[in-house]
């Protein structure tokens, strides 16, 4: 049992689990039960799809703004497509970042009140029309990193001594892509690009810090309350669990606090989201490892106060909490499509 708090990130080479697999393993059980985060290199993730996605990123952003509004998520009940500078909150408070947000594509049955109203996030991408090419490149960028992630969580349940396909069974099928720049602050050293938070939109994340190495904004919170800087490592994805995997652990494995720092210097970033299930209930969660889970993982004082309303129990469905997550983050888009329960997800405590 490690029980230290951590003050820098550990990486994983998966060329280790060939040539030093007991290494390999010892490296990973540490940064899931003691870190949340790590870096993962050599994963065989193809260079060129990662070169196209980091490549489009600046005429993605560069799109004239009447296309942007076009494509704007606050149009989307699914929550999809182009979110301006200021248009999202964090922790109560305005983010400094614009995006766009894709989802694998699915075919979702036919929405209907009698159904659950969290199935109403699924739905089609939203593209911009001048860059045909945008579509392609990042639905392969998905693809490739969906494959790679599902074995990484095969890879996870052994170093957790688990049956490896253990973790496969709550994933959704539907994985979720964010594309963010976050714009240059003038004259301000470091503003809100990510306030303070423990990833809800997934199982795990897999992020590509898609700037030069110099270009920093990444930090997680350790077990003292600290804040510790994740570097951009060229060769590297940046992993972290999230919160639907601390509720599964019991608490064994965290979804650690993380925040984005805004700077002098414009920063791109891609987080990817291994989707979880959305029927997957509370019940469900809490009583399919419980034997095996059985520790409860320390975290700061700021960290175990970060909003999760699954990991709390306030809804029974992780799709709810989902909902209840985009509604408070994208408030607009939410009154306007969610006005049956727009004003509980927004006013509660």
């Amino acid at each position: 049992m490690f029980e230290i708090s951590f003050d820098s990130i550990p990486l994983l080479d998966y060329d280790d689990l060939i040539k030093a697999p007991d290494s390999f393993f010892t490296t990973l059980g540490y940064a899931v039960t003691e870190v949340g985060f790590l870096y993962v290199k050599n994963i065989g993730l193809p260079g060129d799809c990662v070169k196209e996605l980091v490549d489009l990123l600046p005429a993605l952003f560069g799109i004239p703004i009447a296309e942007k509004t076009e494509i704007e998520l606050e149009s989307s009940p699914h929550f999809l497509g182009y979110s301006a500078v200021g248009s999202e909150t964090t922790a109560g408070k305005t983010d400094l970042r614009e995006q766009f947000e894709f989802v694998t594509q699915t075919t979702p049955r036919e929405w209907s009140s009698e159904r659950p109203l969290y199935e109403r996030l699924q739905g089609p991408n939203q593209f911009p029309p001048s860059l045909p090419e945008a579509r392609q490149i990042v639905e392969t960028y998905m693809a490739n990193l969906t494959r790679h992630a599902e074995h990484f969580m095969c890879l996870v349940a052994k170093a957790l001594q688990l049956p490896e396909d253990t973790f496969l069974s709550f994933l959704s099928g539907q994985n979720r892509l964010k594309v963010v720049r976050y714009p240059a602050a003038d004259g301000v050293a470091a503003t809100q690009g990510v306030g303070p938070h423990k990833d809800s939109s997934g199982w795990w994340t897999f992020l590509l810090q898609a700037s030069s190495p110099e270009v920093k904004g990444l930090q997680v919170l350790n077990k003292a309350g600290d804040w510790i800087d994740v570097p951009n490592i060229p060769g590297t994805i940046v992993v972290n669990i999230g919160q639907a995997f601390e509720v599964i652990t019991h608490g064994a494995c965290k979804a650690t606090t993380h925040r984005v720092l805004g700077g002098p210097v414009e920063r791109f970033s891609v987080p990817f989201f291994l989707g979880v299930r959305g029927d997957l209930t509370k019940e469900e969660a809490l009583s399919s490892l419980a034997q095996h889970f059985q520790r409860q993982g320390r975290e700061s004082e700021e960290g175990a106060n970060i909003d999760s309303a699954f990991l709390r129990g306030c809804y029974n469905t992780w799709g709810e909490s989902q909902l209840r997550t985009k509604i408070r983050s994208h408030r607009l888009a939410g009154k306007r499509f969610y006005p049956e329960v727009y004003e509980q997800y927004i006013n509660e405590d």
